[in-house]
């Protein structure tokens, strides 16, 4: 008998029984607590799965399929040019302008494929930071000069942290880099062109399916907004298309996936959510059943998605028993929260940061928590260095990246970003 193992099994059941010993199931605040993580949980598959996740786990899956691994490589890889790197995943990043979780698929698959450490971490920043709909509410609701801030730290940051991590682990990029000299480069089944219209679609469908309602009700931003549907159809179709000309998916299969939709939409009068549904099902079946391409990318999607969800799904229940919803109570009373974030104090900023990176926050959401908390006492400085850290990270996200590249690096990457979102918001608060 191998004691050592043994006794850590008692360890493990001794700690288990003391915690169930002594759990305060009694009182209010912790009866709270557990109601406001399946509140949260409830609020993030309704508002975040079907729409954002879902289309993003397939995107990952293609890029893993249907992306050569050259051209990651060429233009993200250890040994392309820094200044393509970093500004192919600063971009693809603005362009997403997803949550902090809705990224998670897409990060994997790229650097999966071969991206390096400083490229990828680049793009998994800037993709929840850099959301210009956020910024321009962030100008309208916290002033001009807070929206300015954002923008330029947000920018700024998804630079600096990539710099950051690839000198950390300049070894490892060395190693990923001598690997990716000797691989030979792989032959283009299909032209660079249809790549681009078939991900372009699907990030397109991303996009507009989430395309959140803004401040204004006039304008581009809220004419895009009450017209999002008819463009997600659009794109939906021509997503079909695409697979029927350029996957070789049976025309009579994409014909079905779109009669499904169309008779979910009829059925449950119009309900978009069940409508979008019914398509992925579709989608999930016939590429599940298809042979080739098609049943590789159906792989690849659902090994992504036994490899997220359970991860994002354990990550809320915790955030949302800890700290809750807006406006509702977690284990961690909201007052302790308003007065730590008082002021412009270095100490103040640094919690904001913290608890920032803990929570998370569905999109545009941080801008009214953050009102609400600014009218409580809140500093500029804080706001700020919550406002950098809290979108980009969360413990969902933080789960999720561990699985994708481990607990060393993904210390770095967050220690790095409520760092600098720390003394930011520190000089920030001095200066304003």
């Amino acid at each position: 008998m191998n004691w050592k193992n043994e006794w850590k099994i008692l360890v493990t059941m001794a700690g288990v029984f003391f915690i169930a010993f002594f759990l305060p199931v009694e009182t209010e605040r912790f009866q709270g607590a557990v109601i406001e993580s399946f509140y949260m949980l409830k609020e993030y598959a309704q508002l975040h799965v079907v729409f954002c996740l879902l289309p993003a786990l397939f995107i990952a899956g293609g890029i893993s399929v249907f992306i050569s691994q050259a051209s990651v490589m060429k233009y993200l890889g250890a040994n392309a040019k820094r200044i393509t790197a970093y500004g192919v995943a600063a971009v693809s990043g603005t362009i997403l302008a997803v949550c902090s979780c809705t990224i998670l698929p897409l990060f994997g698959g790229i650097y999966k494929r071969g991206a390096g450490i400083g490229p990828a971490t680049a793009f998994l920043y800037s993709g929840p930071a850099i959301n210009v709909l956020a910024i321009v509410m962030t100008a309208r609701v916290l002033g001009l000069e807070m929206g300015i801030a954002r923008a330029a730290g947000a920018i700024s940051f998804s630079i600096i942290v990539g710099l950051t991590m690839a000198f950390v682990f300049r070894n490892d990029e060395q190693e990923k880099s001598k690997k990716q000299m000797v691989m030979p480069d792989p032959e283009t089944v299909k032209p660079l062109w249809q790549d681009i219209i078939f991900f372009g679609l699907m990030v397109a469908v991303l996009v507009f399916a989430n395309w959140a309602r803004p401040a204004d009700e006039t304008g581009l931003w809220h004419m895009i907004f009450s017209t999002k549907w008819i463009i997600t159809t659009v794109l939906s179709v021509g997503l079909g298309l695409t697979l029927y000309k350029f996957l070789n998916m049976k025309l009579l299969h994409v014909a079905l996936i779109s009669a499904g939709a169309l008779a979910a939409f009829l059925v449950s009068s119009g309900n978009t959510m069940i409508t979008f549904a019914a398509g992925v099902i579709g989608l999930s079946y016939f590429t599940s059943t298809a042979e080739g391409e098609l049943k590789d990318w159906f792989d690849s999607t659902w090994g992504f998605t036994k490899q997220i969800l359970p991860l994002m799904f354990i990550g809320i229940l915790i955030a949302g028993s800890f700290l809750g919803r807006p406006g509702h109570e977690g284990l961690i009373p909201s007052e302790w929260i308003e007065t730590l974030v008082g002021g412009n104090s270095f100490g103040a900023s640094l919690f904001a940061s913290v608890s920032g990176a803990l929570m998370y926050f569905a999109t545009l959401t941080e801008v009214p928590i953050l009102e609400g908390l600014m009218g409580s006492g809140m500093g500029k400085g804080p706001a700020l260095a919550l406002l950098l850290a809290g979108p980009a990270l969360s413990l969902p996200n933080m789960l999720v990246i561990n699985s994708v590249m481990g607990i060393k690096k993904t210390s770095v990457f967050v220690g790095t970003v409520v760092v600098l979102s720390t003394i930011t918001g520190y000089l920030y608060g001095i200066l304003f």
